[in-house]
């Protein structure tokens, strides 16, 4: 258990940033039996500086003597010479035009086929041969009765007919179609729009001016600067983790703790019940207390309760 709490109270030292040289820190030193010690943190202390410091810079103060001024008349220029452009219209006649309405062209025009009728001697029946029954002076040659056969020539027999033959193919021709002009009357312009330049002359107005007779003039005074004796507070030690005996349930009886409590709510810090218990709303005013007054802090210790000016 012993070790246990050493390792406790090393590792409270290094997260705090107090050294741990030597084990015997570990402990307080010079502890008497029935006392209760903790570490507590020592706030860092200060110490009232004063300080010259300035307050108001040197300054020059400029002044100023005004100019001096008098009436008299003047010719001045109110209004500058300009000039304006005055537009000349233009003008037009009426002339009389011949314009194409629609341009020459070609056009191509179909020439039908002509023909004729002719009549033509054809043969009808070609010149031929053929058999003839014939006749002839014996007509019975022996018992039996014969027909006598001739072969004769038939001449070609003809007929006229009529025919419509081609005379001449159909064809195409081109025909030339005239340009069409049509004569209208339009207004042109005769000469264009112009401008010309109006000189404006200048104006001028007397008036009354002030004149400048004594010009405005200066002079300098200084003013030395002014300084202050200020007082600070500056740090001339830092904080550190130290044992301090305190009072805590161990070694503090309610006999000892109420009166610690009277005395923190006579001082304006709210303990809670006088009950004579370190109750968690006792320790906030007591660390309240202790930071008001740059108190080490980390419990109650015999510092605060001489503070308060309570004896135990």
């Amino acid at each position: 258990m012993k070790t246990l709490f050493k390792i406790a109270l090393l590792a409270l030292l290094v997260v705090t940033g107090a050294s741990a040289a030597t084990s015997d820190e570990l402990f307080p030193p010079n502890a008497n039996p029935g006392e209760c010690f903790t570490r507590v943190f020592n706030p860092p202390t200060y110490e009232t500086v004063s300080e010259r410091v300035l307050v108001k810079p040197a300054t020059e103060k400029v002044h100023v003597t005004p100019a001096k001024y008098e009436w008299g008349s003047e010719r001045v220029l109110t209004k500058e010479a300009s000039y304006r452009l005055e537009v000349v219209p233009a003008t037009y006649k009426t002339v009389t035009e011949r314009i194409l309405v629609k341009p020459a062209s070609q056009q191509l025009t179909a020439v039908p086929a002509t023909y004729e009728t002719v009549t033509e001697r054809v043969i009808d029946k070609p010149a031929h041969t053929g058999w003839k029954k014939g006749r002839g002076s014996v007509e019975k040659m022996n018992d039996s009765t014969g027909e006598i056969m001739c072969l004769v020539s038939v001449p070609a027999t003809y007929k006229t007919i009529s025919k419509r033959i081609l005379k001449t193919p159909a064809t195409t021709k081109t025909v030339e179609i005239p340009a069409e002009y049509k004569t209208i009357t339009k207004k042109v312009i005769d000469r264009e729009a112009t401008t010309r330049r109006v000189e404006i002359p200048a104006q001028y107005q007397t008036v009354k001016v002030r004149k400048l007779v004594e010009p405005a003039s200066q002079r300098t005074s200084s003013t030395p600067e002014e300084y202050k004796t200020m007082t600070k507070k500056v740090k001339v030690g830092e904080g550190s983790m130290a044992w301090a005996q305190i009072l805590c349930e161990t070694n503090a009886t309610p006999a000892m703790i109420k009166p610690i409590q009277k005395a923190l709510k006579r001082a304006g810090y709210n303990p809670g019940s006088i009950d004579g218990t370190l109750g968690g709303q006792t320790m906030r005013a007591i660390k309240d207390f202790q930071r008001k007054h740059n108190l080490a802090q980390g419990g109650l210790t015999m510092e605060t309760i001489k503070m308060l000016d309570v004896n135990v």
